[in-house]
């Protein structure tokens, strides 16, 4: 059954978010393929056509025919959507107007690498099976999750947001040695997520039962973190330097990341060797 969750970005922003239901997935995929199969056709249909005015013969063209009608697929079966979702943040235009939006599974904004995942998997699991094996997968999965989606860490959420600001994550100056020592490649984006809404949410709870679902949630965390932290440390503090810790090193992935992905954007946008006006003339 799928249920509503409580996701905070990486603005500190709380949104009340709900896995988009197979229905909504059906519906924006239906809109996105749809432009997309248009967009393939047309573009074929413009190839032949100029190919047809050149007044030279298909069979003396067609190599060049076939390799130009192979980037005509690969933009529109590839290339574009993974642009679209990449540079919009998870979105696009079925997701768009179905309110949906792809998110990581602790919450966290898509990188491209997955795109490039989800991407990839749906040649296969949508084009190449008519979307069969992703109806399947999101039908059984509790995120209404398709193979790619699987496969990337990633699924589709619709999201409304709300006025409420959260506090921001702060070092806690006593811990901020520790922190920067400690091994929290194990700790389940779930869980971090989990300790974030607690940390947003503790003033508003009663005294006692904050403080027990802090001790908690301390003991969880404290599992998936090496060295444990100073004795007699406050679980709220202990959480807040865990939590900050982890997302000052992801910016600094992030910031590697987007240089990386700019490179590969842009080696993307050459022509691939001998494909060209050039090639064409030999």
């Amino acid at each position: 059954m799928i249920e509503p969750e409580l996701l905070i970005t990486g603005e500190a922003v709380a949104l009340d978010i709900t896995p988009a239901t197979v229905a909504n997935r059906i519906t924006s995929g239906l809109i996105d393929y749809g432009v997309y199969a248009l967009g393939t056709g047309v573009s074929v249909l413009v190839v032949m056509a100029l190919a047809v005015a050149d007044g030279s013969e298909l069979e003396d063209n067609l190599a060049f025919l076939q390799a130009v009608l192979s980037l005509v697929a690969l933009a529109w079966l590839v290339v574009i959507p993974l642009l679209v979702e990449f540079l919009s943040g998870g979105r696009s235009l079925g997701r768009i107007v179905t309110g949906a939006r792809v998110v990581r599974d602790d919450g966290g904004t898509v990188r491209l690498r997955h795109c490039l995942v989800r991407t990839l998997l749906a040649v296969v699991e949508i084009w190449g099976t008519w979307a069969v094996p992703a109806l399947c997968a999101s039908v059984v999965s509790k995120r209404g999750k398709r193979l790619g989606d699987m496969l990337a860490g990633t699924y589709v959420v619709r999201e409304h947001h709300r006025s409420q600001t959260a506090p921001p994550l702060l070092m806690p100056p006593e811990l901020t040695e520790w922190a920067a020592g400690t091994d929290l490649r194990a700790l389940p984006g779930d869980l971090s997520l989990t300790a974030r809404t607690f940390l947003q949410r503790a003033s508003s709870l009663m005294p006692a039962s904050r403080h027990q679902l802090g001790l908690e949630l301390a003991s969880q965390v404290q599992e998936y973190v090496s060295p444990p932290p100073p004795a007699g440390t406050h679980p709220e503090r202990f959480l807040a330097a865990v939590l900050t810790e982890r997302r000052n090193r992801e910016l600094v992935l992030e910031s590697r990341d987007r240089r990386l992905e700019e490179d590969v954007l842009r080696d993307m946008a050459r022509p691939p060797y001998e494909v060209g006006p050039e090639a064409r003339r030999r």
